[in-house]
């Protein structure tokens, strides 16, 4: 990517010796929205849906919008007579604003000191004076004023506290001389504000749940739905419990419970739980990268009940979902526990051979780090770790003539991130010198949907819902 160029619809805006600078909403919109509508003024006829009005798990789950949704399930069937209805084309583009990150959401308390500056040499030795004193030379007070998770944290951001002060400095000023970061007094006069994210009418997870005490589904016995050019519909229990395809060279808009979600070309999704992972297993596919995002545990997801045990984390059936030689890349939290856990279980216990442990570092639209590089609280940075499925009865590689690159340590991704929770960074463009070209990749706790993969998650679709996009004027 050379500098000066205009933005570009690819996700790697520059590839330096720390890393690659991303630019996350020109990944979205690569992938091109154009979804076929058909128009049936009186060519069609209508009949209802599944009708969950009546079901007492609606009720319980969802008080407020079980009336909502009741009507919203009465939706279109397939059409009789296509020949006669009308087709036209629109394009969708992601919300930009939802990347219209200005200013860190937290300034540092003294932020001459915790700006990237010229002076960061200066910082890290006055830190790393700090962190002696009060690890080493205070060690009676720390006892008293930290508990083992603190320290562990500390000594964790202590270790890769350089690498992400050095790397992040050296990809920003590149993205800055480019043009792709603007300073932030510009930033601000010519980017509008983010406003609020669109309300979605009920929760996914939910439905999920509602959706395992169906008779129908359980008895169907289905375990794919694959979607071709002429598919226009699809009913409510298609799309629950079993793997949804779409075959065609265009993106589908689908109906869930009465709220519109798009679906990239050759794309496929399973939305279930953990406990209804079978239909996967069952298309007796296997991948050469598997990319997890588990959902930890911590205090307030453990308040409610959405996040896994360890041990439950070490039942994903990664070994039966993984062609030999698999990359496996997981995201992790910034808790020490958890990387550790990471490390030294999870990956022997999936006999993945550990080899590199990655970071993603966010930024403002302007390079500067979301949260104080040095804030006890929230970090600007996430980290992965990445690793290659080994085992005694491990075939070559598909295609054993290709040669993949080694997988680098210590290496960064910057970029800004979407103000929607959790809406990780694209890692297919980064990914792919390290797997085999036209291999096969799987998303496990996905909450969006990416050409050429299969996505698996409760939430799976939550960010393809249709309100996180604009549908483009003609002409444009």
């Amino acid at each position: 990517m050379t500098s000066g160029a205009p933005r570009r619809k690819m996700s790697v805006v520059h590839r330096l010796s720390p890393g690659w600078l991303l630019d996350h909403l020109s990944f979205i919109n690569k992938i091109n929205y154009q979804v076929h509508q058909h128009h049936e003024p009186s060519c069609s006829k209508n009949k209802p849906m599944l009708d969950h009005s009546d079901s007492p798990h609606m009720h319980s789950m969802f008080p407020e919008t079980s009336a909502k949704l009741a009507c919203d399930s009465i939706m279109k069937a397939e059409n009789e007579d296509r020949g006669h209805c009308e087709k036209t084309i629109q394009n969708y583009v992601f919300r930009s604003e939802l990347f219209n990150v200005t200013k860190p959401y937290i300034t540092a308390a003294v932020p001459k000191e915790c700006q990237l500056s010229d002076e960061k040499e200066d910082l890290i030795s006055d830190v790393k004076r700090e962190i002696s004193a009060s690890i080493i030379g205070k060690k009676h007070k720390r006892c008293t004023a930290f508990n083992q998770g603190e320290l562990d944290a500390m000594e964790y951001h202590a270790e890769i506290r350089e690498l992400i002060l050095d790397g992040s400095l050296q990809l920003i000023q590149e993205g800055l001389k480019s043009g792709f970061l603007f300073p932030r007094a510009e930033s601000e006069h010519t980017r509008p504000e983010a406003g609020p994210g669109p309300r979605e009418a009920c929760s996914l997870s939910g439905l999920c749940e509602l959706a395992k005490h169906l008779p129908s589904l359980k008895e169907s016995g289905l375990q794919s739905l694959r979607l071709t050019e002429e598919d226009v519909s699809a009913r409510d229990q298609d799309l629950f419990l079993r793997v949804v395809e779409n075959n065609s060279s265009t993106s589908k808009m689908i109906t869930l419970m009465g709220q519109k979600y798009l679906l990239p070309p050759k794309s496929r999704f399973l939305l279930s739980d953990i406990s209804c992972m079978q239909p996967l297993l069952d298309c007796c596919k296997t991948f050469d990268v598997i990319v997890i995002d588990p959902p930890w545990q911590n205090k307030s997801v453990k308040r409610s009940n959405s996040s896994l045990s360890p041990l439950q984390i070490k039942q994903i059936p990664v070994p039966k979902l993984a062609a030999p030689d698999c990359l496996v890349v997981t995201w992790v939290t910034n808790r020490a526990k958890h990387v550790r856990f990471a490390k030294e279980e999870l990956y022997p216990s999936w006999s993945v051979e550990l080899l590199a442990q990655w970071h993603w570092v966010k930024i403002t639209n302007s390079g500067e780090f979301v949260f104080p590089l040095d804030s006890p609280h929230k970090k600007p940075y996430e980290g992965l770790i990445l690793g290659r499925v080994r085992g005694k009865n491990a075939s070559p590689l598909r295609g054993s003539e290709v040669k993949l690159l080694p997988i680098p340590d210590r290496q960064l991704l910057v970029s800004v991130p979407c103000v929607l929770h959790s809406h990780k960074p694209p890692l297919a463009e980064v990914l792919k010198d390290y797997i085999r070209p036209g291999g096969e990749c799987l998303e496990l706790f996905a909450r969006n949907l990416q050409p050429g993969w299969t996505s698996w998650g409760n939430e799976v679709l939550k960010f393809q819902h249709v309100d996180y996009f604009v549908a483009e004027q003609p002409g444009h």
